[in-house]
């Protein structure tokens, strides 16, 4: 029986989020794998809209629970770092004890992006941190985002592939969601 993939990332948000979405679960399909998506969400009605958010967080941790392993779409998002939806999904996968897999198609690691988002004004301090001039630290572990994200998939056996996506095309672009996910296939298999 062919594993469950659950495919996480942003593209939910993008004006043709259905298309990208549809391609991905295609290429997954193609690869041996079955997946789920949530895109594919069918949300029950709700009163209120907070209600509605409720309803499709629920569709999609059954999802989750339903999957085999994940396939997340770590790009930065609207800011240095992966979207909050996707890194809290990767999160519920590896509590679950699932397998578990990422791509960016930002080469730049974490720390070049926080050193990016301070206009290159990181030092050392007096107490032997990297500080950013509001004073918070800055971690500078060579990994592509928050080391619970990358240390969580690599500790686990899971993979994390580093695309280098042009900047018009970072959420379209899928050829390190296509390495990622020969990846997950041939360990899935």
């Amino acid at each position: 029986m062919p594993s469950k993939v659950y495919l996480a990332g942003p593209e939910v948000f993008l004006p043709n989020g259905r298309e990208m979405l549809a391609r991905k679960a295609e290429l997954a399909r193609a690869a041996g794998l079955v997946p789920l998506s949530p895109g594919d969400l069918e949300i029950p009605p709700a009163d209120t809209r907070k209600g509605f958010g409720c309803a499709i967080s629920a569709v999609d941790e059954r999802m989750m629970l339903e999957a085999d392993a994940i396939i997340a779409n770590l790009t930065p998002f609207r800011g240095i770092a992966a979207d909050t939806g996707t890194t809290f999904e990767l999160g519920f996968m590896c509590a679950l004890g699932k397998a578990v897999f990422a791509y960016t198609n930002v080469a730049a690691n974490h720390y070049r992006r926080v050193v990016a988002h301070y206009h290159g004004e990181v030092a050392m301090a007096d107490d032997g941190h990297l500080r950013g001039p509001d004073g918070l630290s800055v971690e500078n572990f060579d990994m592509i985002d928050n080391l619970m994200l990358h240390g969580g998939i690599e500790r686990r056996g899971g993979t994390v592939v580093v695309g280098h996506a042009a900047p018009d095309a970072l959420y379209t672009d899928l050829t390190a969601f296509e390495a990622c996910l020969a990846i997950a296939a041939e360990r899935l298999a």
